[in-house]
């Protein structure tokens, strides 16, 4: 889905003429794993960083065409909304003092973010679900101006039958709205770990990716609010299901299997199971023929139109050789830099610990129990109960200190990474736990303090992002000490 697309306008013989295309491009795919034509490489890392642009009053500001032309950087894109951008990492190598280097080029581009917007009189936030947004923001005039937006909203509708996307989450309060188009999609913004794999370790590394889902989801929180009502811990995730709430084949368009999902199953045999499945189950929602000579490109946009909270990914490297990538997506955007490179961090370390088990660990808890432990942690974050090994109910923060730390630790010394670097960001996540404050407690502190002021809780939080200072850190400042957000 990164990529624009030529038309946005359809026929039969579109859908017709790409089906044939994937089902060719699968077939190719299938040969590539059987004859191992993907690169050796492994333990490679990158991201994706999903953020909210907004004017002097802190509502969300449409400019991300002028925003994006004035910082002219090839690391940053468009989002589904205008008032959304991504920032792109370098892929790097996970040894030495990676992290560090993550965070560098992070600050680097951030600063350089920060700068062009306030030069357009305005900001840049991440955080999961921006406090001020409001619903009466979210309509097609505030899509980014990209003809892929406009026909993925037309042909989810399409395949919907015209029925409108009905949005509800019961929380710590209840919220229920209706929307006829996918812009809810863009109340949720994420931070995206990628790490590149080879043949020999994906199936147990995607299967750890699945397996820490949960406690990482915990940990990260940072979408309390929607609306100004408090619901999950982590409210992007039912946003995101509820957004593109279309199914499979057969009649089953409201039916089990969705397009936005967490899977029924860990991996068996290698990652084709997964692209196997996207031509078997899901319709074709953008029957393009992109441009350029990629012998996967049908395939390729397929998978991006099926939003797996674990996804697989095919990606090239500068030699044109095919390599394998894991997507993890559940971790919102923020708080700061430091959080977000703490959260890649961990789970570097963690999936890397896992796979590594002499027992595989999918054969120690079962898959129900990882997508159990998901959505718990999503309502409930560091206070979720979470099952683990041996069918052992353990709360998440004790889990994460006691049992995945240790794990995340031993693993990034097995990755090569630095004492100094995994010293440093398993340290922000052990104080973060331990002191049980993530974005979402915080923010619900501050709005505990002084009342639902979704303005006031905004300019706070871009006051201590600014700062630098991991989010284990930040006080619940009085509002009237508070300096102007934009700085």
């Amino acid at each position: 889905m990164g990529e624009e697309i030529s038309t946005s306008s359809f026929n039969d013989a579109d859908f017709e003429r790409f089906k044939n295309a994937l089902k060719k491009e699968t077939e190719l795919l299938e040969s590539w794993f059987k004859e191992k034509k993907f690169s050796t490489l492994s333990n490679r890392g990158g991201f994706e960083l999903e953020s909210w642009l907004v004017d002097e009053q802190l509502y969300p500001a449409s400019i991300n065409d002028t925003f994006l032309k004035n910082l002219n950087s090839p690391l940053a894109s468009p989002e589904l909304a205008s008032f959304n951008v991504e920032l792109n990492s370098t892929p790097c190598d996970l040894s030495g003092d990676a992290l560090t280097l993550m965070q560098n080029e992070l600050d680097e581009n951030w600063k350089k973010c920060k700068k062009t917007a306030k030069e357009l009189h305005s900001d840049i936030v991440m955080v999961g679900i921006l406090p001020t947004l409001d619903n009466d923001v979210l309509h097609l005039a505030n899509m980014s101006k990209m003809k892929r937006y406009r026909a993925l909203n037309r042909e989810v509708l399409h395949q919907r039958k015209g029925k409108p996307l009905v949005f509800d989450i019961n929380g710590v309060e209840h919220l229920r709205v209706t929307h006829r188009d996918v812009m809810m999609e863009a109340a949720a913004t994420s931070f995206q770990i990628h790490l590149q794999v080879n043949l020999d370790n994906a199936v147990r590394l995607f299967n750890a990716s699945i397996t820490i889902t949960g406690p990482l989801l915990a940990l990260s929180a940072n979408s309390p609010y929607l609306f100004g009502k408090d619901l999950w811990d982590e409210t992007r995730i039912p946003v995101f299901e509820q957004a593109v709430a279309v199914g499979g084949y057969d009649g089953a368009a409201f039916g089990p299997i969705r397009r936005v999902t967490f899977g029924d199953s860990y991996i068996r045999e290698s990652l084709f199971e997964c692209f196997k499945e996207n031509l078997e189950h899901y319709p074709v929602l953008l029957p393009v023929d992109p441009d350029g000579a990629d012998p996967l490109a049908h395939l390729r946009l397929h998978n991006g139109t099926i939003w797996r909270w674990n996804r697989p990914l095919i990606g090239y490297d500068e030699s044109g050789e095919p390599h394998l990538r894991i997507e993890q997506r559940v971790v919102p955007a923020g708080p700061t830099t430091q959080d977000a490179i703490a959260n890649a961090a961990f789970y570097y370390g963690a999936v890397t610990a896992l796979a590594e088990l002499e027992e595989p660990i999918e054969n120690q808890i079962p898959h129900s129990s990882t997508r159990d432990n998901f959505y718990a942690a999503a309502k409930l974050g560091l206070r979720s109960s979470l099952r683990w090994i041996n069918e052992e109910d353990i709360n998440a923060s004790n889990l994460i200190l006691e049992k995945l730390l240790p794990l995340a630790q031993q693993g990034l010394i097995s990755l090569g990474i630095s004492i100094e670097d995994s010293d440093k960001y398993l340290g922000i996540i052990h104080d973060r736990v331990k002191s049980g404050q993530n974005g979402t407690t915080w923010q619900r502190s501050f709005i505990k303090k002084h009342g639902r002021d979704m303005n006031a809780l905004t300019k706070a939080y871009i006051e201590n992002q600014n700062s630098g200072e991991p989010v284990h850190r930040w006080h619940i400042q009085k509002v009237d000490e508070q300096t102007s957000a934009l700085t």
